[in-house]
């Protein structure tokens, strides 16, 4: 159980006993371990902060003093050492409360074994090797193999594990690669150590972009094997090119030929972060990898911008730099950050968010590529039977539910200043969705939010109650006990299955109107909340503090699914309603029109758009719409264009 405010922040440091200068901190707990490392400009004011209004500070922020029992700092001399003292610290301590960025998926990288005596070409993932460089990383591993197979035509570096090298050189026989001139075969003598390290060198070049050298090399070659009538030498030099071709075709041209450059997008919500990456190096896509990130603090895009910098960056060597680093938001301190890669490559690394162009269009699709990730993260972790059936107890156990929820609704409430006011019902069975039980609901009233969610509960629940008693009083239930079935198309009726738990979306007013709404329809075995997206904090009717469910709780996630598929299906409806809404009131104005011949209109052309453009003998052909009429439809659309 956490401990009071009072008794946990006595560690305070004494008033003016924190300096006021660039420095880390650190957190730590009862047993000394650190479980948050910050840097700050100024250590006194940062860390004042922390204990000036402890009501005020977020949940995430309160939960981690309340956890703490001590906290020093190191004072540092410029930002960027405050930068570097920081990575290396949460390397070192990995504290519970800092971001972590975690791969989204096992990438495969083309890796050159350099600090071998005869570099090897292979295929890895995981940790990086000092000595190896890298390309990459690709999404799957058959084309890291298509890439390679067709390179070895050119640069023909042994791509064989240690035991058969070694077997090879006893035998004094090479593989068969070594046969069809896929390796040079340095393991029985054919080229020197040094000859096959220069192809290696030739290979990592072309991988890195220098591809122009090498065409243009074969190029001239082929000229003059032709020219000499060698025309075999010729032919494969040809076919050595065209190989090289191939290999760059499988690489997308988005950009200049100059650019180096990586294009960095973030997806977020409440909870988690995915970040997608994208590497270009002269021009071309050359890999692509992703991170997600569960938010265990409060964060801005620019600060998750600078701690994903901080361990992507910080121990890459010079040759894995870019010249420029793209981005969605630039870091809280951008100069330090840039002078922190600077140093890492040896040379200037701008860091900036591009605005237009090429380069603006490629941030767009890879700003898609990290929503699609985290989308199929989330459906990922729902999917998962153990995970659900987590989820689900954590939800019974926070919300002292005798049982864990089976079936959850989801209500929200949309509008646009108070019109086309709509709500949605989204429906949960074992945490999955089912789409074929949502309903949507045209509000009435026109009193807010908090009224909006009473009115749409009553009307479900009455619903409810009027199809139990559509067959008796004591209705038969289905064979699954689920509710009553409809005679007539012996499928269940359309509100017959109660939830165990009913969510809206947010706070206590919300909770507490839903609440009354079953209570006036004497509703007593359904559980109610809501939840407050600002901090996701769950609401139960009557509380005056929220239930405070971990960041890392698979049931809080889940009930952040739940409302968020609310919040879209809610979005989604009032939308349509809205643009049904716009079409009509653009015929309005038509004097002698009323709403069954504008509904008539819109269905027969499909927009507004297609009835301004139409004839007036086109118009008549819809049924109720006369010559006169459609002459005035025709002036007045005329007379309101642009």
């Amino acid at each position: 159980m956490a401990r009071s405010a009072g008794s946990t922040l006595s560690f305070r440091p004494k008033p003016g006993s924190i300096p006021d200068s660039p420095g880390v901190y650190r957190f730590r707990d009862a047993h000394g371990r650190v479980i948050y490392v910050g840097k700050a400009k100024s250590l006194r004011q940062r860390l004042n902060s922390y204990f000036a209004d402890f009501s005020a500070l977020h949940p995430r922020t309160q939960s981690m003093l309340t956890t703490a029992a001590d906290v020093d700092w190191t004072v540092v001399g410029t930002e960027v050492e405050a930068l570097q003292l920081e990575y290396s610290w949460i390397k070192e301590f990995d504290p519970r409360f800092n971001v972590k960025y975690r791969d989204d998926k096992s990438y495969p990288y083309l890796a050159v074994t350099m600090g071998e005596d005869f570099p090897r070409v292979q295929v890895m993932r995981g940790a990086k090797r000092k000595g190896t460089r890298y390309f990459g990383p690709y999404s799957h591993a058959w084309a890291i193999r298509e890439t390679v197979d067709l390179l070895l035509r050119v640069f023909p570096v042994r791509t064989c594990s240690a035991g058969v090298f070694k077997r090879a050189g006893q035998i004094g026989r090479p593989c068969l690669l070594g046969y069809i001139d896929k390796c040079s075969a340095p393991c029985v003598g054919r080229v020197t150590p040094e000859e096959h390290r220069d192809l290696a060198e030739d290979f990592c070049d072309f991988m890195a972009g220098n591809s122009s050298r090498f065409i243009k090399r074969l190029e001239k070659d082929m000229r003059d094997a032709a020219g000499e009538q060698e025309y075999e030498r010729a032919a494969r030099l040809r076919d050595d090119i065209q190989a090289l071709q191939r290999a760059l075709e499988k690489q997308a041209v988005v950009l200049g030929d100059a650019t180096d450059a990586d294009v960095i997008a973030l997806a977020e919500d409440p909870l988690e972060a995915a970040v997608q990456v994208f590497y270009v190096r002269g021009g071309r896509i050359r890999g692509q990898r992703g991170w997600v990130v569960d938010k265990i603090e409060e964060t801005t895009p620019g600060q998750l911008v600078e701690q994903f910098l901080l361990q992507m960056y910080a121990e890459a060597g010079a040759e894995s730099m870019p010249r420029e680093v793209l981005v969605p938001a630039l870091p809280p301190d951008n100069d330090a950050v840039i002078e922190l890669l600077s140093e890492q490559r040896r040379a200037r690394v701008e860091v900036r968010v591009p605005q237009r162009g090429d380069k603006r269009s490629l941030m767009e699709t890879v700003e898609r590529n990290a929503k699609e990730s985290l989308a199929q993260h989330k459906v990922r972790r729902a999917s998962d039977l153990t995970t659900r059936s987590k989820a689900l107890q954590e939800i019974a156990d926070a919300l002292e539910l005798d049982q864990a929820p089976l079936r959850i609704e989801c209500y929200d409430v949309s509008h646009l200043q108070g019109e086309n006011v709509v709500a949605s019902m989204v429906v949960f069975e074992d945490g999955l969705a089912r789409k074929s039980e949502y309903r949507r609901f045209a509000v009435k009233t026109k009193e807010g939010d908090v009224a909006s969610i009473h009115e749409v509960i009553l009307r479900r629940f009455r619903r409810y109650l009027e199809e139990r008693s559509a067959t008796g009083e004591l209705a038969p239930d289905d064979e699954d006990g689920h509710g009553p079935i409809d005679p007539e198309t012996g499928k269940p009726r359309k509100f017959a299955y109660p939830p165990n738990l009913v969510v809206v979306d947010g706070a206590g007013p919300q909770a507490a109107a839903a609440q009354r709404a079953l209570d006036e329809l004497g509703v007593d075995d359904v559980a109610v909340c809501g939840l407050a997206k600002r901090l996701e904090e769950v609401w139960l009717p009557g509380d005056d503090q929220p239930v405070i469910m971990s960041r890392s709780s698979e049931g809080l996630y889940l009930l952040q699914r739940v409302r968020d598929e609310a919040h879209r299906f809610a979005i989604t409806y009032h939308r349509s309603k809205r643009s049904k809404t716009v079409k009509e009131s653009a015929l309005d104005g038509v004097p002698g029109l009323g709403p069954a011949r504008r509904q008539a209109l819109l269905k027969h052309f499909g927009s507004v758009k297609k009835l301004r453009a139409a004839t007036s003998a086109e118009i008549c052909e819809v049924p109720g719409i006369g010559p006169s009429l459609a002459e005035t439809i025709v002036s007045t659309l005329k007379g309101d264009s642009p």
